[in-house]
């Protein structure tokens, strides 16, 4: 390895102009396609596809519906839907939402849907219509008509609120546009709502309520842009700390821009290869920079010191390289095949943030361990600068630190480390998997979306919290008694839970048609045990309701939930998942799940299955890299052990801050685990040469702390600086994220300073 590292210095310093200039052509190429990445925030990005729910969700989407829905809500501030101008406001935006791009148009539900009708018994048998008649005038008498028919059709809680205060149109989404064939712009839809329902609709009198999916990614996207303004807050620190840690502005210019050149590489070829950047993803450019300036700035750290030995910029660039080189590929690799093992969670929106962070921190290896040494080696150090290189503000701390590898202290820390781990992993065994709060998760509480959220909950029966079950059986089985009977049982047991706001069915429907056969009276509101006799209410009841398939050998019992919590969705699903056992037969399947909801819990439950062994993988990745590079079992559990201790802590601090395990928050601990690697690695690399050297243990970690101390220090303080500003963001998923990365930042850098001498004391015990 080191015949390659010197054949590989050799050619790259004797063409340093050609190795510039190629970095140059391809940062310029490689920018003009960043340029042209697009947001991409496809719904079937963020659901497990492979999952048995999922694949029982596009098994029946073409006859029930997907769960990508959106709904708004039109209230009057009269509190009484019944005036013209209601009416006539309704009309507009069920016809507006009719006709925006990707609305799947047999699907869009108001109170002026000619499915939406009305059924009454009068001396004659059966009367009935659409709610809103074909001859409707909006004037007080046809408006008092349609209040009639709203009462008769059960509406009431589903279109219409509890209150008479608002009217709901709903609508599904098509996957793709037919027009152009080409995948829904989730984003420019949301816009779409926006600009063309609230903008043009919404007034003091009538307020505008809008959620769904669509919806809440369009918003997040919007919240997005303010990320950029962070990052440029966190890019201006970052750079202003490292000037005070270089005192050269060209010295802080090289780490900082080879970063962002990183960041360029990472965006643009990601654009090359088809992948366009989900706004719940764009935070990870910052990682990558994060990464790239933290092997950047033990670059520059080790060529000054270099240069204030005597040498010239060249041989210190060169010495640098040797000495660095093989440390930051280890550390970068571990990132990087850390990053791969994201892969196994088969999650669209996951694996693309697997790829794009293995790509980032690729391209880091070629930027800040090969372009930056070359760049430095062309600047003249001032002697000033010289003179202020070993003087670093934090060697005051190194005599503290070595006291770590005496033996009582060495025992010490080792002893305080484990009781500080199992404290992590007691409370780690209390993260809830899932979200923990209502409404949108990425969202702050007092965001309009969520606020539209917990109006239309409040307001009305239903909501986007739906969660279907298939009875799947044989061919025209909703005239078997037998079969209609268990569904409607089974579909009461549910009712029952407190979870479960309202439910319905084809039997729940049958069984109020068949009374109304009967005058109406209560106690005919029965499933009638003659097949002719249930034939003839289940006629009544069309496909396009959603409730059963064309030859009813699928129905769906459609469970509306009182929110989306990890712990309402588990206990619905576990209760299914029970009782279904007593009314399955022969021919009768209960099959989960449908909804947004139901796609929640697949997603809940692919991300539990994912977290072992993701964790194992990660760590086992980095176990097998740094046993090869330092080919010490020794060695390798002093740099891992750190990490583990870190990462549970991560994992407690989630518990406390209720923060649950989701699919933005579990790729933060594999990405914690990978950037913090780099601290150890760094350390004990160092004080690994300097024990084969014949070193004590006390003089190689206080060389170790002279030559890298420092930059690891400054590194780990500056990172969490830097992210620390996402606490002001507008997205909560950015605020806990920021949280969780700048305590394992500041961890892991305190970890690597002060667990990892102390146990390579206890490795080390005679030396």
């Amino acid at each position: 390895m080191s015949k390659f590292i010197l054949l590989l210095q050799n050619f790259i310093f004797r063409q340093r102009l050609w190795v510039i200039s190629i970095f140059a052509v391809l940062t310029l190429i490689f920018a003009y396609s960043a340029s042209q990445i697009k947001l991409d925030a496809a719904f079937t990005k963020n659901i497990p596809l492979k999952h048995p729910y999922m694949q029982t969700y596009l098994q029946y989407a073409d006859d029930f519906g997907g769960a990508n829905r959106v709904l708004i809500s039109l209230c009057d501030e009269s509190g009484n839907i019944y005036n013209a101008g209601f009416f006539d406001k309704l009309k507009k935006i069920h016809d507006q939402l009719f006709f925006i791009p990707g609305v799947n148009r047999s699907q869009v539900l108001s109170l002026f849907s000619p499915s939406i009708r009305f059924t009454e018994i009068v001396e004659q048998g059966f009367t009935g219509g659409p709610v809103i008649p074909a001859n409707f005038v909006n004037d007080k008498q046809g408006l008092q008509i349609v209040k009639r028919n709203v009462e008769k059709s059960g509406q009431v809680g589903r279109l219409v609120s509890n209150d008479y205060s608002c009217a709901m149109v709903t609508a599904l989404l098509l996957d793709f546009d037919p027009s152009t064939e080409q995948p829904i712009d989730t984003i420019g839809f949301a816009k779409q709502l926006e600009q063309e329902i609230r903008g043009k609709y919404q007034t003091q009198q009538h307020s505008i309520h809008i959620i769904g999916f669509a919806k809440m990614v369009g918003d997040v996207a919007s919240g997005a842009k303010e990320v950029v303004m962070f990052f440029g807050i966190a890019i201006l620190i970052t750079a202003l700390l490292v000037y005070f840690f270089c005192h050269s502005f060209r010295l802080m210019l090289f780490p900082v821009c080879c970063s962002v050149i990183a960041m360029v590489w990472k965006l643009g070829i990601l654009s090359l290869l088809g992948f366009g950047l989900d706004p719940m993803s764009i935070l990870l450019p910052f990682l990558i920079f994060a990464i790239g300036v933290s092997h950047g700035v033990q670059m520059i750290n080790a060529i000054g010191k270099n240069v204030a030995t005597g040498l010239s910029t060249l041989d210190a660039a060169k010495l640098s390289f040797n000495t660095l080189f093989l440390a930051g590929f280890v550390a970068l690799l571990s990132d990087c095949i850390g990053f791969i093992t994201i892969l196994s969670i088969d999650i669209g929106v996951i694996q693309e943030l697997a790829i794009a962070a293995s790509i980032g921190v690729g391209v880091i290896i070629l930027t800040n361990l090969l372009l930056l040494p070359v760049l430095v080696s062309y600047i003249k150090f001032s002697p000033q600068y010289l003179m202020k290189v070993n003087k670093s503000r934090s060697a005051k701390l190194w005599p503290y630190l070595i006291k770590l590898t005496h033996h009582k202290k060495a025992i010490s820390v080792v002893m305080l480390a484990v009781i500080v781990l199992m404290f992590g992993l007691v409370q780690s065994q209390q993260l809830k998997v899932g979200d923990l709060h209502a409404g949108a998760p990425a969202l702050h509480e007092d965001a309009r979306y969520n606020q539209d959220t917990f109006l239309i909950t409040e307001k009305f029966g239903v909501g986007v919290d739906i969660l279907s079950v298939i009875a799947e059986t044989e061919p025209d089985a909703c005239t078997d008694y037998q079969v209609m009977k268990n569904i409607d049982d089974f579909q009461w047991r549910l009712t029952q839970l407190p979870a479960v706001q309202s439910s319905i069915s084809l039997t729940s429907v049958t069984k109020i048609i068949t009374a109304g056969y009967n005058e109406g009276n209560l106690k005919w509101q029965v499933l009638p045990r003659n097949s002719a006799t249930l034939a003839q209410s289940v006629s009544r009841v069309e496909t396009s309701t959603g409730l059963l398939n064309t030859d009813c050998s699928a129905m769906q019992i459609v469970l509306y939930l009182t929110d989306h919590k990890a712990q309402t969705i588990a206990q619905v699903i576990e209760t299914v998942k029970q009782e279904r056992e007593h009314y399955q037969l022969d021919n009768l399947k209960f099959s989960l799940a449908s909804g947004p909801a139901g796609v929640m819990a697949a997603t809940n439950e692919a991300v539990k299955a994912a977290q072992l062994p993701m964790m194992l993988y990660v760590y086992s990745a980095v176990f097998i890299l740094c046993l090869l590079s330092f080919k010490s079992l020794r060695a390798t559990i002093a740099v891992v052990l750190p990490l583990f201790i870190v990462s549970t802590l991560a994992q407690a601090l989630m518990t406390y801050l209720q923060i649950g395990l989701t699919v933005y928050t579990l790729p933060v601990i594999a990405l914690g685990v990978g950037i913090g690697v780099d601290y150890g690695i760094y350390i004990l690399s160092t004080m690994s040469a300097k024990l084969k050297q014949g070193m004590s243990l006390n003089q190689a970690y206080f060389e170790a702390l002279k030559e890298r101390g420092s930059a690891v220090i400054f590194t780990g303080l500056t990172l969490a600086i830097g992210v620390s500003t996402w606490l002001l963001s507008a997205l909560k998923f950015q605020v806990d994220m920021g949280i969780l990365l700048t305590f394992m930042f500041i961890v892991n850098m305190l970890a690597a300073v002060i667990i990892l001498p102390a146990l390579c004391r206890l490795f080390w015990w005679k030396r």
